[in-house]
């Protein structure tokens, strides 16, 4: 690409960044009867114009199959009215939760007689990097106007007519609805140098959140000047344990793996105690078969179940994102933990069990966002969790972790109130 378009490139996207960035400080004091407002409008015109979104998502399906796009990515990408209608509902949803700006986060008077409060407060212009996700799109943007945040765009060339669509209607509701003017900005630009020029913003984006593949969010992190959320990337287990019902188990693994083998929140690894490796790994495996998933077994699981193909090491740390299967014999609990906390990515990992002190066990140990016992690691999303849609599931420490709501697109301001003080 010459130097000439990359200019070009980036005047583009720090003018959108700059538009954004004036409006979120008019959005940053709208009430939440006004948000609301615009949120409720923006779903009914999502609902009203379905026949134009399905059409742009029909050209992006085509696309998609003649890129050879693998059938689970295809499922991503496919927008189908149904699919539509609850996006609709998430933006109903959101304009239903409580608005955290404002809220009182801590208050004090101090012994000079100083009073401090600590309020929720927008983080001002989010920007979302994403891929082949068409729903992202409406998520993101009814969240953060919800939490009184501008929000830049820029999806995957995959999506590129669906979320162009998406966003023009979205834009034009709420806008019409009250939004100041500029507040949503999509990037159309479907060029790498495009997620460039986002991540070196400083001066008008705030914070900027990564939702897609390890490669995608790997760049983001590693290249970034602007301050990164990292979200997404799910390398989760299933730790069978001696005590689990096994019948339990293989009704979760299978949940678990086959419901949507493409999402974040899909396992890649089960890993089994030896004390019941005999009796279920070939249950499971024959289960897992059915449904057509790919297995790949470690060297004690090839010796039980010959016809596996061997796991390597490079499997343990692999995000699938399809019907493809990881299956590791573990001694004991404490050899699952330490697996979990080698390979996983911190997102979500579940144990099955019907022995209450290991359930605790791991649930302390294991190092990730999300625990579970004796139930799937699918429920790890914003709406399963009663926040809404999500606008990611952060996988770091700081400044969130977990499915991130309206809470999450927020930081903190203290209001000091004097009376002629000095230090």
């Amino acid at each position: 690409m010459s130097s000439n378009v990359q200019i070009d490139i980036k005047e583009i996207i720090t003018n959108q960044a700059m538009m954004a960035k004036k409006a979120s400080q008019k959005l940053a004091t709208l009430s939440s009867l006004e948000k609301n407002k615009a949120l409720l409008t923006m779903a009914h015109a999502l609902e009203v114009k379905t026949p134009i979104i399905l059409e742009e998502n029909n050209i992006d399906m085509e696309n998609g199959r003649q890129k050879g796009l693998s059938a689970s990515l295809l499922d991503r990408l496919l927008l189908t009215t149904e699919r539509i209608a609850q996006m609709a509902d998430g933006l109903r949803q959101i304009a239903n939760l409580n608005d955290p700006v404002g809220n009182g986060i801590m208050s004090c008077r101090r012994p000079n007689g100083l009073d401090i409060r600590c309020i929720r407060v927008p983080l001002g212009l989010v920007g979302i990097v994403y891929e082949a996700r068409p729903n992202v799109t409406a998520d993101a943007i009814g969240l953060c106007l919800k939490s009184g945040n501008a929000v830049i765009l820029r999806g995957g060339s995959e999506a590129i007519h669906s979320n162009k669509i998406l966003a023009s209607i979205l834009a034009e509701a709420a806008y019409s609805a009250g939004i100041p003017h500029g507040a949503i900005q999509f990037v159309s630009i479907t060029e790498h140098e495009a997620v460039d020029v986002m991540m070196r913003l400083n001066k008008y984006v705030d914070v900027i959140i990564p939702r897609g593949g390890a490669g995608l969010i790997k760049r983001v992190v590693e290249n970034s000047s602007v301050p990164v959320i990292e979200t997404g990337v799910g390398i989760c287990h299933v730790f069978v344990d001696e005590f689990a019902d096994l019948e339990l188990a293989t009704k979760i693994i299978l949940n678990a793996k086959t419901s949507r083998p493409a999402v974040c929140n899909a396992i890649e690894t089960v890993l089994i105690d030896q004390k019941i490796a005999n009796e279920y790994l070939p249950m499971i495996c024959q289960k897992l078969s059915e449904a057509k998933v790919e297995i790949r077994g470690c060297e004690k699981c090839l010796a039980i179940c010959p016809e596996l193909k061997t796991a390597t090491k490079e499997d343990w740390s692999t995000e699938y994102g399809d019907l493809i299967i990881s299956i590791k014999i573990v001694e004991n609990i404490d050899e699952a933990i330490s697996h979990i906390n080698t390979y996983g990515s911190g997102h979500s990992e579940a144990i099955i069990t019907t022995n209450y002190n290991n359930a605790l066990k791991f649930q302390k140990l294991v190092d990730a966002s999300a625990v579970y016992v004796n139930a799937s690691t699918r429920f790890t999303d914003g709406n399963e969790f009663g926040f809404g849609a999500e606008i990611g599931i952060s996988t770091q420490k700081l400044h969130a972790r977990g499915p991130m709501g309206l809470e999450a697109l927020t930081t903190m301001k203290y209001l000091i109130y004097g009376e002629g003080q000095i230090r």
